[in-house]
């Protein structure tokens, strides 16, 4: 479970309210529950979880090439 606390006495709710917003986004949980509100076949599971690491791998060349300057 996520907890956000005041650094000091003076900060904002908006504050804090903002940290936990993001704290949130950070740690998926708003991906999760969206993932697990329809049900998905197994084999579209594996399809999209395949997809993913081919999307990583293309992203990771991509990164590769800038830093060596060759694009």
């Amino acid at each position: 479970m996520i907890q956000v606390t005041k650094k000091d006495g003076k900060e904002s709710t908006e504050n804090l309210i903002r940290r936990f917003t993001r704290k949130v986004q950070q740690a998926g949980v708003i991906q999760t529950v969206k993932q697990g509100e329809f049900f998905e076949k197994p084999l579209s599971k594996r399809d999209r979880r395949k997809k993913a690491i081919v999307r990583q791998e293309r992203k990771a060349i991509k990164a590769k090439k800038i830093k060596l300057g060759q694009r």
